[in-house]
């Protein structure tokens, strides 16, 4: 593992900041690497920039050389870096070398470099470093909560699912609308909609990785899924193991890739409401939507799959995907119908009463009550 210290992080880094972040951006995530280019070029820099802060507060989270009481002080003070309460570069060359190899180089030089990060994020204007800082003040606390209690016996319900993913996604698409309506005024009157539709897009992707990677997580010594789900077709989370999987896992898989898929559907919805003309936001978000879609399809195809390489997307249907919406990304009835053709054989399970009030964003169940609230203790 490489040493860091302020000498060192003078010699090697570069001098300019968005060369920095562009070449960092493949390196901790290919997925956005391919949509966040589609973006207008007045929000490309702006999210990518967001991504790497998030992918900073997750690395803190992630790291098995920090003890829960540490990652709590960390993420506390990756805010207050971001903010101009403590100096990032002082912070920055304490924590990155003590992250371990289960932290990859990328990740560890990405911390080591947060200073040059944040030389961009400062030149956003208010709202844009408003809804950033906001978005990662939610984030960090909801997952440090979250990871403290979590086990192999999974979330006590599918409304802690919920919750989590709401903390870890739903967030996301909050700052992400919040981005796209200071870019584009004309979304104004549609905000509480946006808004609600944005928690649901970032559920549908974060089930459908949860599902896709259950197994790797497992072998952390975590479990993401709903406890009650489980338990209604007579399965005990904590016996499971990779291969072993019987018809009542099976129904509970299919169960969760229904409700994942019907977050999805208002992901279309989200994606329509922006004005045809923004195609490359369009496209950013259909990717997303597309992947998603097709691993939900991986998975209800191989429900006895024990690794979440045996049901990534392919290369070929990625591209078919990105193809497919460059034709369509400006038709809504294009859109609905790819995307209908896409998911036709996928259960649709119908969401709990609360994803159907447009509600503001503060009565949200998840924004009221702790994460902790029905958790179980380890």
């Amino acid at each position: 593992m490489p040493m860091f210290d302020a000498k060192h992080a003078a010699a090697i880094a570069p001098n300019n900041a968005s060369a920095y972040q562009e070449a960092i951006l493949p390196k901790v995530s290919r997925t956005f690497a391919l949509t966040i280019p589609q973006l207008p070029p007045a929000l490309r820099d702006v999210v990518a920039n967001a991504y790497l802060l998030c992918r900073i507060a997750d690395t803190i989270e992630d790291e098995p050389a920090f003890s829960a009481e540490e990652k709590g002080r960390y993420e506390t003070a990756f805010v207050d870096a971001v903010t101009g309460r403590i100096d990032a570069r002082e912070f920055a060359a304490h924590i990155a070398p003590r992250l371990s190899d289960a932290t990859s180089e990328s990740e560890r030089d990405l911390m080591f470099r947060l200073p040059l990060v944040l030389e961009i994020t400062e030149t956003f204007n208010p709202t844009q470093h408003e809804a950033i800082v906001e978005c990662l003040r939610v984030m960090s606390q909801g997952m440090h909560d979250f990871q403290r209690v979590v086990g192999l016996q999974g979330l006590d319900t599918q409304g802690d699912m919920d919750r989590y993913c709401y903390h870890v996604a739903g967030v996301v698409g909050e700052m992400l609308t919040k981005l796209l309506i200071d870019f584009e005024p004309e979304l104004i009157p549609q905000t509480r909609n946006l808004m609600r539709l944005a928690i649901s897009f970032g559920q549908g992707l974060q089930m459908t990785n949860i599902l896709k990677d259950q197994w790797e997580d497992r072998s952390h010594g975590v479990c993401w899924l709903p406890h009650d789900v489980f338990a209604r077709y007579g399965v005990e989370l904590r016996d499971l193991s990779a291969g072993q999987q019987d018809a009542h896992y099976a129904d509970a898989m299919i169960e969760l890739i229904g409700i994942a898929h019907s977050h999805l559907c208002r992901a279309v919805e989200y994606t329509l409401i922006v004005p045809a003309r923004h195609a490359g936001f369009r496209r950013f978000c259909l990717w997303s939507i597309g992947l998603a879609v097709l691993t939900l399809r991986n998975l209800q195809d191989r429900l006895d799959f024990s690794s979440g390489t045996q049901v990534k997307v392919s290369r070929a249907a990625v591209a078919q995907t990105i193809g497919l919406t460059r034709l369509t990304d400006k038709y809504d009835p294009a859109v609905r119908f790819l995307f209908g053709a896409a998911a036709r054989k996928l259960p649709l399970t119908p969401l709990a009463p609360e994803w159907d009030v447009p509600q503001a964003r503060s009565a949200w169940p998840w924004r009221r009550s702790s994460p902790l609230k029905n958790a179980r203790s380890l």
